[in-house]
């Protein structure tokens, strides 16, 4: 039950060094998979913006387009209504004349009724305008705090890293003072049970799933004569007060 020395003691205690450094290891791991999310979520938001930005954009321009089509038509129309005004002296017949101003005051009938439309079209434009620069604000907002958030997710993941190097080459030197078997055996549920290998019984509780841990089995953890797991959750079981 010995390596390099060691007893199964020995060996528990350093399965316990390894786990300390492997909870932070898989922490920096989820916080390295968190990280990019916490971005993009915030990357999503600031593209919903400007969608909103672009679609504001397109109103603005649709409104213009209308407000031009407007003024011409009523160029149009005063340009009819004096070519008609000036007609009426060429006229020979009362009855063209006649026919001549109901001409016009039909022109100066639709005349109104596009005055009242583009009047109508500069307030849509204001509120359209006003409406576009109010959004464009907001997405300068975003755009400042995605950057922002970009950079501090790149300190961070750079920080993250750096820690992560440390501890896992603090892992490095003390695994080999395993054995194998051990090693292996203890690995494998720390990969199938989210980073926690070895667990201590705390009020005669699996440290893991918290399942209730026997007398007998309690005994044989005293003993240090072969590695000890919970039943229910397949993961190692140390006694703290023992080592």
């Amino acid at each position: 039950m010995t390596v390099a020395g060691q007893n199964l003691k020995d060996q528990i205690r350093k399965l316990v060094d390894l786990q300390v450094m492997d909870e932070e290891i898989f922490r920096f791991k989820r916080e390295l998979r968190e990280k990019p999310a916490q971005l993009e979520e915030l990357k999503a938001e600031f593209e919903s913006q400007k969608v909103k930005l672009k679609g504001l954009e397109d109103k603005l321009k649709a409104v213009q387009v209308v407000q031009k089509e407007l003024e011409l038509d009523l160029k149009v129309k005063e340009e009819g209504i004096a070519k008609a005004d000036g007609s009426l002296s060429l006229l020979k017949t009362n009855k063209e004349y006649q026919a001549r101003l109901l001409e016009i005051e039909n022109l100066k009938a639709d005349r109104s009724i596009v005055e009242e439309k583009i009047l109508l079209g500069y307030d849509e434009v204001d509120g359209a305008r006003k409406a576009l620069e109010a959004e464009k604000a907001i997405v300068a907002q975003y755009e400042r705090e995605f950057n922002a958030k970009q950079k501090q997710v790149s300190d961070d993941v750079a920080v993250i890293n750096d820690q992560m190097k440390v501890k896992e080459s603090q892992r490095a030197r003390i695994a080999p003072e395993v054995r194998p078997d051990y090693l292996s055996r203890y690995e494998r549920i720390l990969k199938n049970k989210d980073g926690l290998g070895i667990v201590k019984v705390v009020n005669q509780s699996c440290g893991g799933c918290f399942m209730h841990i026997t007398e007998q089995l309690l005994n044989e953890l005293k003993k240090f004569e072969q590695i000890i797991a919970c039943d229910q959750c397949a993961r190692i079981l140390y006694l703290a007060d023992e080592l």
